[in-house]
């Protein structure tokens, strides 16, 4: 990789750490949100984000059209500064409802990055599992920063800060994209360049469908763990830890050490057939997460640490699926399709998580959550084989 490719590569990362980051203030600053507004109680605030998961994926179909018709570059610099701004006016809000409407903005251009940057990051790539398990590092630094940095923000001063630090940082990114990254020669839509494993039509219309349904399953996974491990912690290392702060610094250290994963998974992914491999993630987090279900104190923490391993390390297998079988000329159309789907569809467990820990409680929110990794291994059998990556099935 030369020098300038490099330092789009680094962008590009950056801009998945920033989408994330983004997306988990609220979930992060909503109990200081909640007191400000009045709301006795956290978990009624909770479903007013639920927008913005939403938005994240059904913006996401228009997006990927948009990236391979219009252009990627240009859709990245819609990205920094619709993300930028609507960071802003969810600061300005004064009532629950008008943080709701900022919030869905934000979910709207949040869902740019994945179906854009990602296609944009991985073009060319001779190594797209490792590239692609950097890439959901970077992404998942970012959600240890929104644990750690709004913490502090909020302590320090108020979670308005929260909103505003990251929205104005998000400005300044978007102005150095636009100088360092050079503009494209065509369009995607216009090339020509294969996929790595060619399917007939049937083969290939059962990955995508697939793809879809496990991706919405690591959505669920992923929407209740990153929305809910906050409050998880505060309640049951209540009597070991009671600073927000420290708290938010054990939640990112989770989430840091969770994001290697993608990493070590991205490599693998280069390696060994994908059904294989994301069999064996899918079956080990339903233990875990009935195990983090039953445990108290730093019981918890090591077993939350454990399943967060998981889950994240889940992540790759969707954008390495899209890499290897779908062409270049069309791959932000196809992820913007399944992210409409599969995220839209996820956002649900940002309107629903407060109501069912208020009602049942974090045991059984995490009992399901390992129900719903038995169920992602099962439709992940319905993959076809290939003795290896880059082999046609």
């Amino acid at each position: 990789m030369n020098p300038p490719e490099r330092k789009v590569a680094l962008l590009l990362n950056l801009a998945h750490a920033f989408d994330h980051l983004f997306l988990l203030i609220f979930a992060t600053a909503v109990a200081a949100i909640a007191a400000d507004f009045g709301f006795a109680r956290w978990e009624d605030l909770m479903p007013y984000g639920a927008g913005a998961f939403l938005m994240f994926g059904l913006a996401s179909l228009p997006a990927g059209r948009l990236g391979d018709l219009w252009g990627r570059r240009q859709m990245m610099l819609v990205f920094f500064a619709g993300m930028g701004a609507s960071s802003l006016l969810a600061a300005a809000a004064q009532n629950a409802w008008q943080l709701a409407g900022a919030l869905t903005l934000l979910g709207v251009f949040s869902a740019i990055y994945h179906p854009v940057g990602i296609p944009m990051l991985v073009q060319g790539s001779a190594r797209p599992g490792a590239t692609i398990g950097i890439n959901g590092l970077s992404g998942n630094l970012g959600i240890a920063l929104a644990a750690l940095v709004t913490g502090m923000l909020v302590k320090a001063l108020g979670w308005r800060a929260a909103f505003i630090v990251p929205g104005l940082a998000c400005f300044a990114m978007g102005w150095l994209f636009a100088r360092v990254v050079p503009h494209e020669s065509e369009p995607p839509h216009q090339r020509t360049r294969k996929a790595a494993v060619v399917l007939s039509p049937g083969q290939l219309a059962r990955v995508l469908v697939v793809m879809t349904v496990t991706s919405t399953c690591a959505g669920l996974l992923f929407n209740l763990t990153t929305n809910g491990n906050g409050r998880l912690l505060d309640e049951r290392m209540r009597g070991v830890v009671q600073d927000p702060a420290t708290l938010g610094l054990l939640l990112a250290v989770v989430y840091a050490v969770a994001s290697l994963a993608q990493v070590i998974v991205g490599r693998l992914i280069d390696r060994f057939p994908l059904k294989r491999l994301q069999l064996i993630v899918v079956l080990v987090q339903a233990p875990l997460l009935a195990l983090t279900a039953h445990a108290q104190g730093w019981w918890l923490y090591a077993a939350l640490l454990a399943a967060m391993v998981l889950v994240f390390g889940g992540i790759p297998f969707t954008d390495a699926t899209i890499v290897r079988y779908v062409d270049d000329r069309m791959r932000s159309r196809v992820a913007g399709v399944r992210l409409a789907l599969s995220a839209g569809i996820s956002s649900g467990a940002v309107w629903v998580l407060g109501p069912v820990v208020k009602s049942a409680g974090f045991d059984t929110l995490l009992l399901w959550m390992a129900g719903i990794s038995l169920v992602t291994a099962a439709v992940v059998l319905f993959l076809p084989g290939e003795p290896g990556p880059g082999a046609a099935t």
